[in-house]
């Protein structure tokens, strides 16, 4: 009977149907998908990756359905469309490379409005695979939280506190008997690390935070145990001034208001300043706030922005040789006007430009830095630098 099956031919549908398969499986399993299929075990449906029209345009894709339980076949089928829906990622990965900026920068906390640079700025942490640490520090009740919590949604590893929450022992990692029980840190080992109100955490308790930042590592050391835990994180803080809110316009008077030492301020790539908006800036963030339609990630938005930032991981940016005189031009043009600034003009921040450079680049899936990554990155740099 099953000789009989395969010398069939298969009706109009199930050849339209394995058709749509060809473009997802190798010769040797489209094959066998098609013997299957004339022997009536599977049967192929439509799927989709259930991401909104908003975000990207999602096309129905086949699947293999299983029309009868057995053992082998079910293993095989789930690797068959494990493939199927890989490719079909791969794909949309490569269409929303296009936009993936503007994309995203629209839906990161959508209702903050007139803090694009910072947007901009973590996300392009979240495309960087060396350490990136950013700070917002400013006004009360400007968004930066907001920031933070966008950031920690889609971040594939990351990590959430409060600095005036959190201890030592809640930024490395504790014991409970012999279960280790892992910090902030070491939670976020190779991805962001979102600290609020940095500065009401206590002195005491940065040093780990520091060792992070700059080693990529903590150590515990406590009764008979001493181990070396992996911390390799990017730092994206948020931080209020002395007295809570900036007074005055002059770098000398909010250099007084600044709430770290330089030893951690030194330590981040990139320092935002920000403040409540005067009367005209209100009323244009008013403008828009009312002439644009709400947006808002569904889950699977989400998880899609998420998977699309881990899949980038993997690309290996290259910097072109002819735009790295650019970065030094741009460095000694910072350093000359360093007595102008809030934070000291060092080699860390050269590293800094260059990282998110590569973090542009990659979250467009491109393997080289082209000029338009320098220009932004350049933008956001005198943006935090030069105060106005």
């Amino acid at each position: 009977m099953s000789f009989l099956k395969l010398l069939l031919p298969l009706s109009i549908k199930k050849r339209k149907d394995l058709e749509q398969l060809r473009e997802y499986l190798e010769h040797s399993d489209f094959k066998k998908v098609k013997k299957i299929l004339k022997l009536g075990k599977i049967g192929v449906a439509y799927s989709s990756l259930k991401v909104s029209e908003k975000l990207i345009e999602d096309k129905q894709f086949p699947i293999i359905n299983l029309g009868i339980e057995e053992e082998g076949l079910t293993n095989i089928t789930n690797v068959w469309n494990d493939i199927i829906e890989q490719k079909v990622r791969e794909k949309k990965y490569e269409e929303f490379s296009l936009v993936a900026e503007q994309r995203i920068k629209e839906f990161l906390a959508p209702h903050i409005v007139g803090l694009d640079e910072v947007k901009e700025a973590a996300i392009l942490q979240l495309f960087s695979t060396d350490k990136v640490h950013v700070l917002l520090l400013g006004d009360p009740s400007t968004g930066k939280t907001d920031i933070l919590r966008a950031i920690d949604d889609i971040a594939p590893i990351s990590s959430y506190g409060l600095g005036s929450g959190t201890s030592a022992a809640g930024l490395t990692a504790t014991f409970k008997g012999d279960q280790l029980i892992k910090g902030l840190l070491t939670m976020a080992d190779e991805g962001i690390c979102c600290v609020d109100e940095l500065n009401l955490m206590r002195p005491r308790d940065r040093g780990a935070l520091l060792n992070a930042m700059e080693k990529g590592f903590i150590t515990y050391d406590k009764g008979s145990k001493h181990i070396k835990l992996d911390a390799r994180i990017s730092l994206l803080a948020t931080a209020n001034p002395k007295g809570d809110q900036f007074v005055g316009r002059t770098p000398d008077t909010w250099m007084k208001q600044i709430p770290f030492d330089p030893a951690l301020l030194s330590r981040f790539h990139l320092v935002f300043f920000v403040r409540r908006p005067g009367t005209k800036e209100f009323v244009d963030i008013a403008k828009k706030i009312v002439s644009e339609r709400e947006k808002n990630l569904e889950i699977n938005d989400s998880l899609f922005l998420r998977d699309y930032v881990e899949f980038s991981q993997f690309v290996d940016v290259a910097f072109d040789e002819k735009l790295k005189k650019q970065i030094v031009d741009f460095s000694a043009k910072l350093k000359k006007d360093e007595k102008n600034f809030l934070v000291e003009i060092s080699p860390r921040l050269i590293l800094g430009i260059m990282r998110l450079a590569k973090a542009s680049a990659r979250m467009e899936l491109r393997r080289v830095v082209e000029q338009k990554d320098l220009n932004k990155v350049f933008k956001l740099y005198e943006k935090s630098l030069y105060i106005k």
